[in-house]
């Protein structure tokens, strides 16, 4: 069950997608939402990198930055109002968004964070940090809980709608699946994608899907398993089953493999972060 969601509060331009998402998820679930800004840096370590700069302009400099995140969230609060959600809370962290999350994170059961902004040539926030563009898979990789991924330019959509959860037998891909339960047992149909099951057959058996597919029926969720065979990428093949099922959410584990491999050859969760036009759990 969802009872907690944690949002990230950065006043950028993919902000609004990611609220409705989470405005919608906190509805109908009945939960709490927090809004997490940070100042980008803590106060110790800003008096370090200050340190040649007289303490008083340090400190206005640095109250500054709190006041930014404090009117972030101002705003924050009066949008999800308007969005009928019931039980809002706002918090300012000192650090960096991050250390921030992943932090908060413990106490919640759900994150949601917008896409890379790497994945958007030409249309990231400039203002944003490098490492605050990466939080989507930093978060999930580093983290105790799922991460929702929101497209920027995610529509009013409904979520979950139908489900595409990626499915490989690995322990991420079963992280996801337990993480995402919630959503898939409400969700108007699952499809559990195996893109070329025979090459993994000592972890799918004789019928590959089946007691998965078992599994998230006895939990109420209705599944339709696809067997994929393509020369494509896995990530493309995923993607290509929830544009044509009109899917409104993606279930997949984070980093089947290790985060260098993926980094080198591009990998399913890099794929899916940069392409996905729908919103994307994740869990490692």
């Amino acid at each position: 069950m969802i009872k907690t969601i944690l949002m990230h509060v950065d006043g950028g331009p993919a902000q609004d997608s990611r609220l409705r998402a989470a405005a919608a998820l906190a509805s109908a679930f009945d939960a709490h939402l927090v809004g997490s800004a940070d100042t980008g840096i803590g106060w110790p370590d800003y008096a370090l990198i200050t340190g040649a700069v007289a303490a008083t302009t340090a400190g206005t400099d640095f109250q500054n930055l709190r006041a930014a995140a404090r009117a972030r969230l101002d705003a924050f609060d009066a949008a999800a109002g308007r969005l009928g959600v019931a039980s809002v809370e706002t918090r300012m962290v000192e650090d960096e968004a991050r250390y921030a999350l992943l932090l908060q994170s413990r106490y919640a059961d759900l994150v949601v964070l917008s896409r890379d902004g790497r994945a958007a040539p030409g249309r990231a926030d400039p203002a944003q940090p490098a490492r605050a563009r990466a939080l989507p898979e930093y978060v999930a990789l580093h983290g105790a809980r799922p991460v929702l991924v929101v497209p920027p330019e995610d529509a009013d959509q409904p979520l979950p709608g139908t489900a595409v959860v990626g499915w490989d037998g690995s322990m991420q891909a079963i992280a996801a699946i337990i993480a995402a339960l919630p959503l898939l047992v409400r969700a108007d149909g699952v499809r559990l994608a195996l893109v070329n099951p025979d090459t993994l057959s000592d972890l799918h058996g004789e019928q590959p899907g089946a007691d998965i597919a078992l599994y998230l029926a006895r939990h109420g969720a209705r599944v339709d398993v696809v067997v994929e065979r393509t020369r494509s990428t896995v990530g493309t093949a995923l993607l290509g089953l929830a544009r044509d099922c009109g899917a409104g959410l993606m279930v997949t584990g984070a980093y089947g493999h290790s985060r260098y491999r993926e980094g080198m050859v591009g990998g399913v969760t890099r794929e899916l972060l940069e392409k996905s036009r729908v919103p994307l759990l994740l869990a490692h």
